[in-house]
């Protein structure tokens, strides 16, 4: 009969040890969307930068010569007053002998309609282009010896209408005195809108006269008579083209110099460029992030499995 000792425990032995804990399992799913997030806003940025510089290059693109053309039909009621009449006008050697002349405006008339302000032979002409408003003004000479009506007539049509009018204008109606106290007139079709500047000049005493003339008539050297003497043919030619440039200047307005079309275009294009180079460094950073995340979570998913 054989007897035996019982295995003890010896103190301080660790034992086996223990199994170990499975790795916690990555979410491929999660991953994935989080990475697609990180893609669509490097997109987003990408193509919000692209989008603000084409706008940019759209905004700051010329208008066209024709856009122009059409928005200057509407001066008459978008432009300030004192820009299309200005208060006072400045005509350097303008008078007869290249004397300097002054006009100065004393009389404004509400915007009217045009069968209220022009002519019938005025309205018969316009027939075929239309009429959309008339503006008119009055200027005097610095010894008030003598009244200039200026006058817009504003229209709808497009310019080969309106250059068919030219050569066929005749006297316009003053503003402040009648028609049998006209002395001199000028009348011609701006190139640059559907507009027609004409201005029509009288004595300031009132007195009654024969048919008006046109300017260009009385201001040759030659011509004779107290109209041309007064030197109302310069009055009414000079204020005409006065006003005319006025307006010149409002419907092309000047575009801005090379060097500041240059910078802000160099702006912007610098600005898109790094914004899209940026949103492309985020949109590989995130592909490569896709990949690498993608390889981990399918080692960490296989890894339990082949270790049983």
């Amino acid at each position: 009969m054989t007897t035996s000792t019982p295995r003890t425990a010896v103190l301080g032995d660790p034992g086996p040890p223990p199994p170990p804990h499975p790795a916690p399992r990555r979410r491929p799913g999660r991953v994935l969307a989080t990475v697609l997030c990180a893609l669509l806003g490097a997109g987003l940025t990408g193509g919000a930068a692209l989008t603000g510089w084409a706008e940019h290059r759209a905004a700051n693109r010329p208008p066209t010569a024709d856009a122009l053309y059409r928005k200057a039909g509407s001066l008459w009621r978008s432009a300030p007053v004192d820009r299309l009449f200005p208060p006072v006008l400045s005509g350097p050697s303008a008078g007869p002998g290249s004397a300097d002349r002054t006009w100065t405006r004393t009389a404004l008339a509400p915007d009217a309609d045009c069968p209220a302000a022009l002519a019938a032979d005025w309205q018969a002409l316009l027939a075929a282009t239309g009429c959309t408003r008339v503006l008119r003004a009055t200027y005097t000479d610095a010894t008030r010896s003598s009244l200039i009506t200026v006058g817009m007539v504003f229209t709808p049509a497009d310019a080969p209408a309106m250059a068919a009018l030219t050569g066929r204008l005749t006297a316009p109606p003053g503003y402040g005195f009648t028609d049998a106290q006209r002395a001199a007139w000028d009348a011609a079709v701006l190139p640059e809108a559907p507009v027609v500047v004409y201005a029509v000049s009288s004595f300031a005493d009132g007195r009654p006269l024969d048919a008006p003339r046109p300017a260009e008539d009385v201001m040759k050297k030659d011509a004779t008579g107290a109209v041309a003497q007064a030197g109302l043919g310069h009055e009414a030619k000079a204020v005409a083209d006065r006003i005319r440039l006025a307006l010149r200047t409002l419907a092309v307005p000047p575009t801005p110099g090379p060097s500041a079309t240059t910078a802000a275009t160099t702006s912007a294009t610098t600005a898109a460029a790094t914004a899209a180079k940026t949103a492309a460094k985020t949109s590989a950073t995130a592909s490569a992030t896709a990949s690498a995340t993608a390889s981990a979570a399918t080692s960490a998913t296989t890894a339990p499995e082949s270790s049983r």
